[in-house]
């Protein structure tokens, strides 16, 4: 005997327990069905199962996530707070955020987290303030001809079965120069294993053929080379920056994937030693990880 079943007279706790197993995206989408759904997408039940489950533990390495625990009414503005407002975790080291559609973990390591060639000589590099970082100090690139930039993470830190994506999220200033003569040799370690390296150029123009001498400039004055020494080889594919929404530049460095239950080291490298010229005007931000979102 057929037995026609009213999904809408289901009890509110029993259609919460069913959107908490979806997604975000789709809880919100089924909150627009009928008011019994809208009703059980607000609860904590649902928000608590899209927050990671040591949520709270990461907020708690900051007095900026202590807070919100105590000040946010509910779980899901807690988890809409975190998609929109990266916090600042491990004294203001990296910062914490959720990816919207999801709910799996991001991060950005600082430029002080970062291991920066010469970045404590203050000949090459220094460290100021800019209003518009999410953290207290940049790396600002004086000048240096031996370029390299490490961040290290660990798998346990990310969410599991997660395709993530490394970017070094950083600016030009108006006086830079010397990131469009050669690429730099982008890669991703995870475990000791390294993934294929790949060209990037930070210099948003690209790689740019010159029709003149070049002036390298040294700290100790300028040092001319030929063209044809400085000119980057012909049918390389090299990948660019791409502006963000906070006005930052980004560029991919490479992607990995972290396992159920994997305890790994993660280590994310940029570095350009080849070209011999002088390179100036970088300000770096720091190094983001997040999950690749298929656009």
């Amino acid at each position: 005997m057929a037995v026609d079943m009213n999904l809408y007279a289901l009890p509110e706790g029993c259609i919460a327990n069913v959107l908490s197993l979806t997604s975000p995206k789709d809880a919100c989408r089924l909150s627009l069905v009928a008011s019994t759904f809208r009703s059980a997408a607000q609860s904590d039940a649902v928000w608590d199962r899209f927050l990671p489950a040591d949520y709270q533990e990461i907020l708690a390495r900051s007095k900026e996530g202590l807070e919100l625990l105590r000040s946010l009414e509910s779980k899901k503005q807690l988890y809409l707070y975190l998609c929109d407002r990266p916090i600042l975790i491990d004294d203001a080291t990296k910062s914490f955020s959720l990816e919207k559609g999801s709910g799996k973990k991001c991060y950005m390591l600082a430029a002080k987290d970062l291991m920066i060639a010469w970045g404590d000589t203050p000949m090459y590099w220094r460290w100021v303030s800019m209003p518009e970082s999410r953290f207290p100090t940049v790396a600002e690139l004086r000048g240096v001809c031996w370029f390299e930039i490490r961040g290290k993470t660990q798998t346990t830190m990310l969410s599991p079965n997660t395709t993530y994506s490394a970017y070094l999220v950083f600016t030009m200033e108006s006086t830079s120069d010397g990131f469009d003569y050669e690429p730099a040799e982008a890669s991703v370690a995870i475990g000791g294993e390294e993934t294929e390296p790949r060209l990037v150029c930070l210099d948003p123009e690209g790689l740019q053929g010159h029709n003149n001498r070049i002036v390298v400039r040294w700290p100790y004055g300028p040092v001319q080379i030929s063209q044809q020494e400085a000119e980057p080889a012909e049918d390389q594919d090299v990948q660019l920056p791409k502006q963000r929404e906070d006005r930052w530049m980004e560029i991919e460095l490479g992607d990995f994937f972290v396992k159920e239950g994997q305890d790994a080291e993660v280590v994310i490298s940029l570095l350009e030693v080849k070209a011999g010229n002088w390179k100036i005007g970088l300000v770096v931000e720091g190094i983001e990880i997040r999950p690749k979102v298929d656009n």
